[in-house]
């Protein structure tokens, strides 16, 4: 299963994209309830949802800072 490109992060609208940051983040608390259970049987699946959560995160960020320039370019 190959590593999730962050162009299909940037596609997403504002509101699907905290949608799926909060998903991800489930995700991972699932996974870690797992490993600490030892009922764990993809450990790839971990990697596979910290890189994802970062894509999201990185596009949120990059939304945010450029949403806030105009207004700092006004002052």
């Amino acid at each position: 299963m190959p590593l999730p490109k962050i162009s299909e992060a940037r596609e997403l609208s504002d509101d699907q994209l905290a949608e799926e940051i909060l998903k991800v983040k489930k995700q991972l608390f699932t996974l870690r309830l797992q490993k600490a259970t030892r009922q764990l049987e993809k450990p790839h699946q971990f990697r596979h949802a910290r890189h994802r959560l970062a894509q999201l995160l990185t596009v949120e960020t990059e939304r945010k800072r450029a949403a806030s320039q105009p207004t700092q370019g006004q002052q």
